[in-house]
């Protein structure tokens, strides 16, 4: 086994005490009894308590989570149909255009994506909500989900749906039961991509949302103008809690997954 270098371990250190070490100082302020957040009084677990008697906060937490599971939901469906389309439509009339159309949002700075929608909604008579929100989230969430999947579709052997076809399947039933299992893991991250964006996304949802539909980001950010409370370190780990035993959750299945396949294919091979 080849040793690591000292210079490879002190540059992985450093640069995982730079991604993670202000996340570690998060958690461990979260749980000061002092109202000061930068001054160590004890440990203490009230700040949660006292997070979930927050309305606001609460309220605002239930539309982000809405929200985020709608439009990533609809931005993969639509991203899958999307990059299914460019794999494997082969050359049609506005193909060039359609693939920078779909691509745009991943390099149009999130400023002139939301006033763009904005404007729009407010043309088509619009009002401003967890709708606008939705919408506005799909648009830029499939982009990403389109990636993923036509990566994926790029590399998928068409022999087996071909396979499938000779036997008698339809190309739905195809799809459905060869090219969708395959390309399964590659939907689940683009899924759990546009998860996490809607999630994160601040400046966007502050050009659709409305008085209503307040997202956690949005009053996350209009509370820290006033100042840091131990409330905010609070669902800020809470928020780290959550996304980790997602991330660790995804990769396990995704490994014992893989691992299945291998064993199969070793088991199918001569």
């Amino acid at each position: 086994m080849r040793r690591i270098s000292w210079f490879n371990a002190t540059s992985l250190t450093l640069g995982f005490a730079f991604l993670y070490l202000p996340m570690i100082v998060l958690i461990v302020y979260s749980f000061n009894s002092n109202k000061l957040v930068t001054v160590w009084a004890g440990f203490s677990t009230k700040w949660y308590g006292e997070l979930f008697h927050n309305e606001a906060f609460l309220d605002a937490a239930w539309v982000t989570l809405r929200v985020a599971v709608v439009s990533s939901t609809l931005a993969t469906v639509l991203g899958t149909a999307a990059a299914y389309v460019l794999v494997r439509g082969g050359r049609f009339f506005g193909r060039t255009l359609f693939s920078g159309m779909l691509y745009a949002p991943l390099v149009m700075p999130d400023v002139i994506l939301g006033l763009s929608l904005l404007l729009l909604f407010i043309s088509v008579g619009l009002d401003r909500g967890m709708l606008t929100i939705i919408l506005a989230h799909t648009t830029f969430s499939m982009a990403y989900v389109a990636v993923v999947v036509t990566s994926r579709l790029v590399a998928f052997d068409r022999s087996l749906e071909e396979a499938a076809l000779d036997l008698g399947c339809t190309r739905w039933d195809a799809f459905k039961s060869v090219t969708l299992p395959i390309i399964a893991p590659a939907v689940i991250s683009g899924w759990l991509l546009g998860f996490t964006l809607s999630l994160d996304d601040l400046v966007i949802a502050s050009f659709t949302s409305g008085p209503s539909s307040t997202t956690l980001p949005i009053k996350i950010f209009s509370a820290v103008r006033l100042g840091v409370s131990p409330e905010i370190n609070a669902l800020s780990a809470i928020l780290i809690a959550i996304v980790t035993v997602g991330v660790i959750t995804t990769s396990l299945v995704s490994k014992r997954a893989i691992t299945k396949r291998q064993r199969e294919e070793n088991r199918a091979g001569p």
